[in-house]
């Protein structure tokens, strides 16, 4: 029987969900979904040290706004598999358990020393050029642990209280290999690995011991994470082995690096992009800094998870906006680039765009309502819906829509500098004077009544420079169509605005 698809996402409550850890979770749940599988939120709260409050329910949130809604974990309900917290799990003996059993195999071990000697031993390797110092199949024969004390006092030490911490026994000398799903077969030889620590001194476990512990005990068949994780999977390809469960063990995939939009360096929450690096607005207690987040920035959660799945994976084809259901459909990890893929924060901006010319005039004219009220502008629902209809091509968020269009609301105080010098004239005044007399004339005022209007002014008149009509009654050089906009604002409100504009010029 085939087993059934089960992913994870399983961040650390260290602080705000960055925009690379959000890819990871999509990445996880488009597969999940697509195999009729289970996606998972466990919180992977072993290193209380720097447990960060708020962190947890800001991951939780960021997940929902983003619609990649786990269907089991903390935050959207229990499963077979509770408690989805490792701080809880711990609690229950769970990781202990898996510990003892590597030990007792011989394949890990209890080591005794203390941070002053930990120190000194990577003072006495970095002396003797060693590159890399680390607690190794070499170094460990000089230092405090199992393998080196004699048993009687092993056990005196335990039995005492004396803090100690659980380390992997990793062999010297021998090939590890490992298949990874995006990167294919991975070779490293164990020299290269340190001992880590699976157990610490408080009797929590590390994120090696405890998300191996927790993918096989919550039946995860396939673990995704970052590139820069992939240092580690050796050491959890032993700990699995010795276990005795390489067969149970998830498929692994690594994915790219997000890289800078130069391409120099991965990406940071301290980018100077201009974009937001987190999903929601995030205020970090540890330094008191605040990030702004796609959400608060004007950013759709369509257009965030449509521009994230193309950072590093492709459908095979050349679609770039592609619907949840779609990316669901199309997702595999042999699509998924091995090399890191750039950040391009005008691309970014360029999906919301095509996702903000997708929505109705009435959605926009849902969303645009409150910021309008909040200058203090109250217009019918129609006029907003119109204005929406005006302005949303040269938009790329809706917040900025009144900044764009700020002369459908309030009549101009000034007039674009440029083409007054250019084209006002002695003439000018004249002629715009006797087509506001012609305006109010008209007994209809739409947008073709305007337009026959002016054109017949152009034989009736003069000629008439449509650009400075504009200037006259919104005072910008340029906008959306013309005889549209006098439209919508109406024949008192435009006739206004060229007998003011007339007077002052």
């Amino acid at each position: 029987m085939e087993k059934r698809v089960r992913l994870r996402f399983a961040p650390s409550p260290t602080g705000g969900l960055h925009m690379g850890g959000v890819r990871t979770a999509l990445f996880s749940y488009l597969y999940a979904k697509k195999h009729g599988g289970d996606f998972v939120l466990r919180i992977e709260d072993t290193d209380q040290t720097r447990f960060v409050p708020g962190a947890e329910q800001y991951i939780i949130d960021s997940l929902k706004w983003c619609g990649i809604e786990p269907n089991e974990g903390v935050g959207f309900g229990d499963g077979p598999y509770a408690p989805y917290r490792q701080s809880e799990r711990k609690e229950q003996g769970i990781y202990k358990k898996y510990a003892d059993q590597l030990i007792a195999g011989g394949h890990a071990y209890y080591a005794f020393d203390t941070p002053e000697e930990l120190d000194e031993m990577r003072k006495r390797l970095e002396a003797a050029k060693v590159v890399a110092p680390q607690y190794n199949a070499v170094t460990r024969q000089n230092m405090r642990n199992s393998l080196t004390l004699p048993e009687d006092e092993v056990k005196k030490l335990i039995e005492s209280g004396v803090p100690h911490v659980v380390r992997l026994k990793v062999p010297r000398n021998e090939e590890i290999r490992f298949h990874d799903i995006i990167r294919g077969w991975v070779t490293v030889n164990s020299s290269q690995v340190d001992d880590k620590v699976l157990l610490k001194s408080d009797g929590m476990p590390t994120y090696h011991l405890a998300h191996i512990v927790d993918d096989i005990e919550m039946k995860i068949t396939h673990a995704v994470r970052g590139e820069e994780w992939l240092p580690s999977a050796p050491s959890h390809i032993l700990i699995y082995r010795y276990l005795g469960l390489e067969d149970q063990m998830p498929q692994l995939a690594h994915l790219p690096l997000i890289l800078k939009p130069d391409g120099n360096g991965k990406l940071s929450k301290r980018d100077k992009s201009g974009l937001p690096m987190f999903p929601l607005n995030w205020h970090d207690p540890r330094d008191q800094t605040d990030y702004v987040g796609y959400k608060e920035s004007g950013f759709m959660p369509e257009a965030f998870i449509n521009m994230l799945a193309l950072l590093g994976w492709n459908p095979g084809d050349n679609r770039e906006i592609m619907s949840k259901q779609e990316l669901i459909d199309s997702f595999s990890f042999e699509r998924v680039n091995k090399s890191g893929a750039k950040f391009d924060p005008e691309k970014t901006k360029w999906f919301n765009q095509q996702y903000l010319r997708m929505q109705s005039d009435e959605q926009l004219a849902d969303a645009v309502t409150p910021l309008l009220e909040a200058k203090g502008i109250k217009k019918d629902r129609a006029f907003v819906i119109e204005f929406c209809r005006l302005i949303k091509e040269k938009a790329h968020f809706v917040n900025e829509f009144y900044d764009l269009g700020p002369f459908f609301f309030v009549a101009p105080t000034s007039y674009d500098e440029k083409v007054i010098a250019k084209k006002w004239n002695e003439s000018s005044k004249e002629l715009f004077t006797k087509l506001a007399a012609k305006f109010e004339g008209l007994a209809v005022w739409d947008t073709h009544s305007l337009h026959d209007a002016f054109q017949e002014a152009q034989t009736e008149i003069g000629k008439l420079d449509m650009q400075l009509l504009r200037v006259l009654t919104t005072g910008a050089a340029g906008g959306p169509q013309l005889f549209d906009l006098l439209a919508l604002l109406g024949k008192e409100e435009t006739i206004s605005r060229l007998k003011s504009a007339l007077s002052k010029l």
